[in-house]
């Protein structure tokens, strides 16, 4: 099979946006259901990147051996290999393996970076069309499609504020991400990165009408409790405020799954602050985060409009 080229230039790409180049890390774990799929929607991209690096986080089954079959065909992917450290970690274990992958990079020259999970499948112009958006928007810091699923032959779409970009599928200005100095290696830094965007003037933003398909629901590797335990002690490490925090736990209980993702988000946000587990070392940020929170509950203008 020959190798695809990288391209920077499409003639959808507004003059801005022409000759801009991005950079893919994924961090993968036990993805052989699913990963083939994303690989064939990088490959078939109307704007190839400069380099994807993909990073086998330990993976039990076929997922390396998947890696290494592409890497052997385009030059632009990268593989790298994590032990096995026996069990999924969530959250800051995606973290570690991301930042494995950025230490692996071998492009310096890129104008965006994309966080993307292993799961996911897009259409040929998704990162054309992400591009476009960031072209037209020159402090739009933090971008990504929106999540989508399949379910009886139609998609449905994930509900999210649109100033969160979902943790799979991230895409960061370069102008940003340095401003931001990257990621926390925590749970929660899918949130942290955008509060902290937004409190230096960048804009983040779910584009509504990109979907991006994900083959496993937000969370169904962990579990529902898992996955809520694990949000919840995230939301502590941000520095949610205990008012904002209790009445998000009173909304959740009205939720699919009900009771379950109340008392998930509960039980961590209440663990970690027994605990006393360490919160984002930036009090600039937990300030500006909770100020936010309280514009909200009050009606008042915060980054929810």
């Amino acid at each position: 099979m020959p190798s695809a080229t990288p391209q920077s230039v499409t003639p959808s790409v507004p003059g801005k946006a022409a000759g801009w180049k991005y950079v893919i890390i994924s961090p993968v774990r036990d993805e052989e259901k699913y990963i083939e799929q994303t690989i064939q929607s990088v490959l078939h991209q109307t704007i190839l990147p400069v380099e994807w690096i993909i990073v086998n986080d330990g993976s039990s089954d076929r997922t390396a051996k998947i890696i290494e079959k592409h890497a052997a065909q385009q030059h632009w992917i990268t593989p790298v290999h994590r032990k096995n450290r026996g069990a999924r970690k969530s959250g800051s274990g995606v973290m570690e393996a991301f930042y494995d992958g950025y230490t692996a990079m071998g492009s310096r020259s890129w104008d965006f970076l994309v966080k993307l999970d292993g799961d996911l499948s897009f259409a040929s112009d998704y990162f054309a069309r992400c591009l476009e958006r960031f072209a037209l928007n020159p402090r739009l810091g933090v971008g990504g499609g929106v999540i989508a699923y399949e379910e009886e032959g139609s998609l449905k779409y994930e509900t999210a504020h649109n100033f969160h970009v979902r943790g799979a599928t991230k895409i960061y200005r370069r102008g940003c991400w340095e401003a931001i100095h990257g990621l926390i290696r925590e749970t929660g830094w899918d949130t942290v990165d955008e509060v902290k965007a937004n409190m230096l003037g960048w804009e983040s933003r779910t584009f509504e009408d990109i979907p991006i398909i994900q083959h496993r629901k937000t969370g169904a590797a962990d579990g529902w409790w898992r996955d809520n335990f694990k949000n919840g002690r995230g939301d502590y490490i941000c520095g949610y405020h205990p008012l904002f925090m209790f009445l998000k736990c009173v909304k959740r209980f009205f939720q699919v799954p009900y009771a379950i993702g109340s008392l998930g988000l509960a039980s961590g946000y209440v663990g970690a602050y027994l605990q006393r587990l360490p919160r984002v070392e930036d009090d600039q940020v937990i300030r500006y985060l909770r100020k936010q929170q309280i514009n909200r509950l009050i009606a008042a203008k915060s980054i929810w409009k």
